[in-house]
């Protein structure tokens, strides 16, 4: 192969959620809130929750995975590198990884590293894969994003703002090279603002305590998540169509060409704000955050997923995948399907 001229593709695409279906409804039941102003505010209208025993931040990206390996006709033993989204691994460390590379059986020493840009994790994931097959240093690459949100939310009345929009899941790509340019990634866009990074965060159990287990035990609040809501949608709605417009821009494309839209799922206001400023029809716009609530950086490849299984990306297509969060971090990626 031509190493002057490769490009990544994406070759297979594959997710994976828990099966307890958690509604609006089931939440009701446990703190102080009601169907519709959950709705109202996040668009959200049931999520799903990992059933303990059964499901891991690895376990799910590996059902993920196997899924996006068998559209792309490979094994596990074809893997050369893993790239892992998560702000929810398994362990403090080892991160997930090398969990998922021993959950797919693969023996090889291949590398493994987990990314933790939360929001944007994917996006920025797909890019630094992407770099390691246009460079040619390696020819299949797994990217994956999981979360398990449940676990660590303030499931109460004081919590609500925050644990009504969180679910859990994973999602999968497989990155192959090509000689056929202007075909597969065109190109990735990453950015972040750290002067906001306590606008979206979880605090605890941070490394810069003395002793990090007993500051827990006696400040129990920071170790949930905290949101500035109102300053995160602000930076969001503009941050998202700039990422987008930088994307096609660099490709000599107008929003108009966009085939399908992938937005991180973060609220469904946001997604219909920037569907909005781009001028996008439904058709050209994937959400699904009415299912599965917010997944983090599960959110994009699920739904890309999803979008692919649905007949609504085919072949030729231009697709844009877009996220923004805790950081601020935002990103995009523009792929000729």
């Amino acid at each position: 192969m031509n190493n002057t001229l490769r490009f990544s593709e994406i070759a297979g695409v594959g997710h994976y959620v828990p099966d307890r279906v958690v509604t609006n409804a089931d939440i009701t039941t446990l703190m102080e809130t009601t169907d519709e102003w959950i709705q109202e505010r996040t668009g959200i209208k049931e999520r799903r929750w990992f059933e303990e025993g059964k499901d891991t931040t690895a376990s799910m990206a590996a059902n993920a995975a196997r899924r996006a390996l068998e559209m792309a006709g490979l094994t596990p033993d074809d893997v050369q590198m893993i790239v892992f989204a998560t702000l929810s691994p398994d362990y403090f460390f080892p991160g997930s990884g090398v969990l998922l590379q021993r959950e797919l059986g693969i023996k090889a020493p291949i590398p493994a590293f987990d990314v933790r840009n939360q929001c944007s994790g994917f996006v920025y994931s797909l890019s630094m894969a992407d770099q390691f097959i246009k460079t040619g240093m390696y020819d299949t690459v797994l990217v994956v994003g999981s979360e398990i949100h449940s676990s660590g939310l303030d499931i109460s009345t004081r919590g609500r703002a925050v644990s009504v929009i969180f679910g859990d899941g994973a999602g999968a790509v497989v990155l192959r090279p090509s000689t056929e340019e202007g075909h597969g990634i065109l190109s990735t866009h990453l950015h972040s603002q750290g002067e906001h990074a306590e606008e979206l965060i979880v605090k605890e159990p941070g490394s810069n305590r003395n002793n990090r287990v007993q500051y827990v035990v006696d400040n129990e609040l920071d170790m949930y998540p905290f949101m500035n809501g109102q300053n995160v949608f602000k930076h969001a709605v503009v941050r998202f169509p700039q990422v987008i417009k930088e994307a096609l821009d660099q490709n000599g494309y107008q929003p108009q060409d966009i085939d399908m839209l992938i937005p991180h799922q973060a609220n469904l206001r946001i997604t219909q704000y920037v569907q909005q400023k781009m001028g996008l029809t439904d058709d050209k716009i994937y959400s699904n955050i009415q299912r599965y609530g917010n997944t983090t950086a599960a959110s994009v490849p699920i739904a890309l997923s999803e979008a692919y299984q649905e007949g609504r990306i085919k072949r030729g297509d231009l697709v844009c995948l877009a996220a923004f969060g805790s950081g601020f971090t935002w990103a995009s990626a523009l792929i000729k399907w």
